[in-house]
């Protein structure tokens, strides 16, 4: 089962001066989802926001916000960014020993449950998560900091959209990393339905709008 496919700007990429306004911007032409990268410095090398980000992003859109808490012990911060206004949560396999645990906590707190991999985790990992997930999501840059270069994992993403398909899972498959005009068709045609774009959007030569434009128009099915 496929969806029609999504765009999520990245505000890691945005200019925190005027965020409020960007964001409005990115609603007004045509954004689908909000992505917030949440990174602890420890999972990951970057520290960058938590939870009253999220709130702060709530009070300027209704756009679903879609969380990637690149962090350890996720399970200890769910129910602050659930509070604040998320939509969806997704923890990364990585970090989660009993991850089927958490996903059923993150439902319970009424959002969307996602699973995010590393760029060297098979998608074979996933196979026991896969009828428990809202979400799987593909990382194609080493998780971290943004405006990194594009790993192709077409591969893998062929290969997880084929094992969804298998047991007709609902789950969306969402790639995050150097997406861009060159690179969404690939990802689409492999099978990825939500597209994570930062510096493709906020750092556009014809601005955000002119960026969620051009790349709406790679990932029109």
């Amino acid at each position: 089962m496929t969806h029609t496919p999504v765009l999520a700007p990245s505000i890691l990429s945005a200019d925190f001066t005027h965020l409020g306004a960007d964001l409005s911007t990115c609603q007004q032409a045509g954004a689908d989802w909000i992505h917030v990268d949440v990174m602890d410095g420890h999972f990951v090398p970057n520290l960058t926001f938590g939870a009253l980000m999220v709130a702060a992003c709530r009070r300027v859109t209704d756009l679903p916000l879609d969380v990637h808490l690149m962090v350890e012990k996720p399970e200890t911060l769910l129910e602050d960014f659930a509070r604040a206004g998320a939509t969806g949560l997704t923890v990364h396999l990585e970090t989660c020993p009993h991850l089927h645990r958490t996903l059923q906590q993150i439902k319970s707190l009424g959002a969307q449950a996602g699973v995010a991999i590393n760029p060297s985790t098979s998608a074979w990992a996933l196979k026991e998560i896969l009828p428990f997930a809202d979400l799987i999501l593909v990382m194609t840059v080493n998780p971290g900091f943004g405006g990194q270069k594009f790993i192709d994992l077409t591969p893998k993403i062929r290969e997880i959209r084929a094992m969804l398909t298998a047991i007709n899972a609902p789950a969306w498959l969402e790639v995050d990393g150097g997406v861009s005009e060159q690179t969404a068709p690939l990802l689409l045609e492999a099978g990825a339905d939500a597209f994570v774009a930062g510096n493709a959007i906020f750092r556009h030569a014809e601005g955000i709008a002119g960026g969620i434009r051009a790349l709406k128009t790679k990932i029109t099915v």
